[in-house]
């Protein structure tokens, strides 16, 4: 089952497999449920779910749901932001210990989803895209569904100090989900494909030749089951001393990083594929 959301003329609106649910329905109020909960009240929504969902697509997530972050979790992020870096053995002290890097992203207010832009910070010269699988927990600390996600890092402003990460990380325009939740537990995706494609316009010229409006500038793609962490001891440290009463996500690290000599630049299209989503967005 999948979840998502639609502008209409009357306001947001959720849907369940491409119909319509009922107007009050939402996602906060679905993950104040246990997981076994969520499942069976999607199954009665199914069967109730109206006309076809319609309108703009809107990201997956309500204005005041958290969006988390972890770090360090592939072994290629670990020495990607060791490259970057003047600390780096920050990055290998983080890659080895028990506890993982985490931090917040941005409130769903801010977030993004396919079709809208994503930005690069205008303070910045080295920015990257991260794809990434995305959890939906909900109060409960379970793992009910998952989404993709689009990390933006301002990579020259986090190496130049591992204290600028907030910097690097959170800025409008920095963080795309979506756009849809697909309803599965932790095992459903221990071994689910994570890529990314960016393309980047071509000339004036080459466009009057008749030749691709885009190339390829950069593509590559892994696996959770690459991941050092679990999903559930990321989700179990995220929850130690903190409650999300509305659900939260949980961006779960990239293990897909573009070589050093390479920026996003504006009019540049990431497209990003977890699972059964796939998320697209033009660069600002």
């Amino acid at each position: 089952m999948k979840l998502s959301k639609h502008q209409t003329p009357n306001g947001a609106r959720w849907a369940l497999d491409g119909r319509m649910l009922p107007p009050m329905s939402s996602l906060d109020m679905l993950l104040k449920l246990e997981s076994d909960a969520i499942a069976d009240m999607l199954r009665m929504a199914k069967e109730e779910s109206g006309a076809a969902a319609d309108g703009a697509a809107l990201p997956p997530i309500e204005p005041m749901q958290e969006v988390w972050a972890s770090g360090v979790t592939y072994l290629r992020s670990r020495d990607a932001r060791k490259a970057e870096s003047s600390v780096a053995d920050v990055y290998q002290k983080v890659y080895e210990a028990e506890r993982p890097e985490l931090f917040m992203k941005c409130i769903g207010w801010r977030a993004v989803t396919s079709g809208a832009p994503v930005r690069i910070r205008k303070d910045s010269a080295w920015n990257v895209p991260e794809p990434e699988l995305v959890l939906v927990i909900n109060a409960h600390g379970e793992i009910v569904g998952y989404t993709a996600g689009n990390d933006m890092s301002s990579r020259d402003i986090e190496g130049e100090n591992p204290l600028y990460l907030p910097q690097a990380k959170m800025y409008n325009g920095a963080c795309a989900l979506g756009p849809e939740i697909v309803i599965a537990n932790a095992d459903a995706m221990r071994e689910l494909p994570v890529s990314v494609e960016i393309h980047r316009p071509v000339d004036a010229v080459a466009s009057d030749k008749g030749q691709a409006q885009g190339s390829l500038a950069f593509s590559g793609e892994t696996s959770i089951s690459r991941m050092k962490r679990t999903l559930e001891d990321l989700v179990r440290y995220l929850h130690k001393e903190m409650d999300f009463p509305h659900g939260a996500f949980l961006m779960t690290g990239t293990g897909v990083v573009p070589p050093e000599s390479f920026s996003l630049q504006a009019g540049d299209t990431v497209k990003i594929c977890v699972g059964e989503v796939t998320l697209e967005n033009a660069v600002s």
